[in-house]
């Protein structure tokens, strides 16, 4: 069964960090695209960051760059994110999702075969 789980979330104040985890079963992320997404309450999914599988080019939101950090670890078949200096307006809804055919460049804009359940990220003020 293909299948992706995300992990990692929580309460968190401004300022902080935590990592999500997304760890994938039934295929392997070295043949896919994978990469994250987020939905705050009220709000369209936006495309947060994701790794190409052509080449490992690594795409951010302008959001997000300089503050998040995608890699991926291909012995345990996850995806991280590292996320610092976490702000309000990171409170979201986390996520995960893997393609095997697009690539990093039309990642956010277009349908995805597999998408995890999302993990719940709040930072506090």
């Amino acid at each position: 069964q293909v299948q992706l789980v995300e992990s990692g979330g929580g309460l968190v104040q401004s300022g902080s960090s935590l990592r999500l985890s997304c760890a994938a079963s039934g295929f392997s992320l070295d043949y896919y695209t994978i990469g994250w997404f987020r939905q705050a309450p009220g709000k369209e999914r936006e495309g947060v960051s994701c790794i190409s599988r052509q080449d490992g080019t690594k795409y951010y939101a302008d959001s997000v760059k300089g503050r998040f950090t995608i890699y991926r670890d291909n012995a345990k078949n996850t995806v991280y994110l590292q996320m610092n200096n976490l702000k309000p307006e990171d409170t979201a809804t986390y996520y995960c999702a893997a393609d095997p055919q697009i690539l990093g460049h039309d990642f956010f804009y277009t349908h995805l075969e597999v998408w995890g359940q999302g993990a719940l990220v709040t930072v506090s003020s």
